[in-house]
């Protein structure tokens, strides 16, 4: 995209080249198909930072737009492993015809706490061609010209975390913090605030109390209950009046950190 994203226009925190999709209580934080058609659709599911989930019925329909107007798709899946529902796909080629319309990325520092070792893989199908060319063969190259690859022995623990006593310790890492996630949304839900998420992926996105942006928000949690989380204007524009919180940290801490949001009011 670098490049190709237009002039930026301030007023509106928004690209002049981009198409905007809103995800946004009112659609489940799954975005409408666009009326305009598409060069490339980026996809996160389950998705960061709303903690939200596509089912495979509402991935298959962008599935069939992309194909419909020769668009590629980029599914980013980092958060598969946090899938709990069964409705909901592990992977877009789930969905029929994707692999002629979509790269699928996934990430180690999600399922298995690998953040800062940039470690992770790219799915390119081989059936994905556009005008002409298969994408496979020049990511294939790209790699093999301008990548030397993630260091050798990251490599091996990322091959770690497939054998069989790593698929057990990442599922057990995955399960606490799920469980965070489950006290945090039961919690807030009690409290009266709005949240979501929290299900099938390690977020909560909450509605910000009595219409205060997100940074207001921000605000009166650090100073009232010395509480830190993410303001969803962060995330961009339909992210205001919506705030983040994480299920990334100790029960105990996450444990204070609700009570001292109830204290507050």
């Amino acid at each position: 995209m670098s490049g190709r994203c237009g002039d930026y226009i301030k007023e509106k925190e928004r690209w002049s080249n981009v198409t905007y999709m809103p995800c946004v209580a009112e659609n489940n934080f799954v975005p409408a198909l666009p009326e305009e058609a598409a060069d490339v659709i980026y996809l996160c599911y389950p998705n960061n930072p709303t903690g939200a989930a596509a089912t495979k019925e509402q991935l298959q329909k962008w599935v069939d737009y992309a194909l419909a107007h020769k668009a590629i798709i980029v599914f980013d899946a980092a958060y598969e492993a946090y899938i709990h529902e069964d409705n909901i796909p592990h992977s877009i080629y789930e969905c029929e015809g994707a692999k002629k319309c979509a790269i699928e990325i996934r990430s180690f520092s999600k399922n298995a706490g690998f953040t800062g070792t940039r470690l992770g893989f790219t799915v390119i199908p081989k059936e994905l061609v556009v005008d002409g060319t298969a994408l496979n063969s020049l990511w294939a190259r790209r790699c093999g010209t301008k990548f030397n690859g993630a260091p050798y022995i990251i490599q091996r623990a990322g091959e770690a975390v497939y054998s069989e006593a790593g698929r057990a310790q990442t599922r057990a890492q995955i399960e606490y913090y799920m469980n965070n996630a489950k006290v945090i949304r039961e919690s807030l839900t009690s409290a009266g605030y709005e949240v979501f998420g929290g299900v099938n992926a390690p977020y909560i996105w909450l509605r910000t109390p009595k219409g205060m942006t997100s940074w207001d928000f921000f605000d009166y949690l650090l100073a009232n209950a010395q509480v830190v989380g993410t303001p969803g204007s962060g995330f961009g524009p339909s992210g205001e009046g919506y705030f983040r919180l994480t299920a990334f940290g100790s029960y105990e801490n996450t444990v204070e950190a609700l009570n001292r949001i109830k204290k507050m009011g």
